[in-house]
């Protein structure tokens, strides 16, 4: 059975949600609300107010959306696609592509957009050249890897 809620408040992009006699979705989980046009409009849970609500930041403008609304629980957070299909595309911030391709892509085995952080150990301090593929860049210009400074490193 779907959790749903009702909207509460509206103050810009905050939206509060009331899940009275249901559970309360976690934290990072994706609420969908459609408006009458049939836009649907993506919520991200911020904060759990107490009791039976959770405030929430739209994905997208939230003019259309009224107090009493349902909003859904999707059980998940945003995922973004990921894959070979994927290269190319542009993305909004809720995984949808917006280049006016006409490829649907599927967002099975894509990532979360709140991923967990590397490992300390995993992490490393040696300078790197970031190979672009660019010879110009490469070669007169080359860029440290994971930082936004230029490298004074020479290429090999």
């Amino acid at each position: 059975m779907a959790n749903i809620g009702k909207i509460k408040q509206i103050i810009g992009p905050v939206v509060d949600v009331s899940f009275s006699g249901s559970a309360l979705p976690k934290i990072f989980n994706a609420l969908e609300v459609t408006k009458e046009g049939g836009q649907k409009v993506i919520l991200e849970v911020q904060q759990h107010l107490g009791e039976d609500s959770v405030r929430t930041i739209a994905m997208d403008s939230t003019d259309g959306l009224v107090r009493g609304q349902q909003a859904t629980d999707m059980g998940a957070t945003i995922t973004m696609p990921a894959g070979k299909e994927v290269r190319g595309r542009l993305f909004n911030v809720i995984g949808e592509a917006i280049d006016g391709i006409n490829i649907p892509i599927s967002k099975e085995g894509g990532y979360s957009i709140h991923g967990k952080p590397p490992r300390y150990e995993d992490l490393s301090t040696a300078t790197e050249v970031l190979y672009t593929g660019i010879k110009v860049i490469d070669l007169i210009e080359p860029y440290a890897k994971g930082g936004k400074s230029v490298c004074l490193v020479e290429p090999e």
